[in-house]
């Protein structure tokens, strides 16, 4: 049987990237980074890796694989969305957004996109 190792996005600065994705999710490198892979994993506990390309592809504007960072409820969401802008992330004008959006689009410090979750809602 199969399971998820690690969760890879590509890249244009390793080193920028991991230091966004560190202080976003608490992460450590796994080994010593190079400037073209790191490997990141939970400081405390187990959880999916998040490996880190370098690549020269350009991001999507709809990429058809994202991360879902999950909230606890609206406040929780909405501090974590600021916390994550205050480490780089930016805030995407998403033309998609349904009326009643349960979900924030960010963009990391390399452009690609992921969304916090309020969890919360029923």
């Amino acid at each position: 049987m199969l399971t998820v190792g690690s969760v890879v996005l590509g890249v244009a600065n390793v080193r920028r990237a991991a230091a966004f994705w560190t202080q976003a999710l608490g992460y450590v490198p796994r080994e010593e980074m190079t400037d073209d892979w790191v490997v990141l994993v939970p400081a405390q506990g187990a959880g999916v890796q998040l490996s880190l390309g370098l690549s020269e592809t350009p991001v999507q504007e709809v990429p058809r694989v994202h991360l879902d960072l999950y909230a606890g409820d609206a406040d929780d969401q909405a501090a974590e969305v600021e916390r994550l802008v205050s480490l780089g992330a930016r805030h995407v004008d998403w033309e998609h957004y349904p009326d009643d959006a349960d979900f924030v689009v960010l963009a990391d410090t390399e452009g690609n996109r992921f969304c916090v979750i309020d969890t919360g809602r029923d």
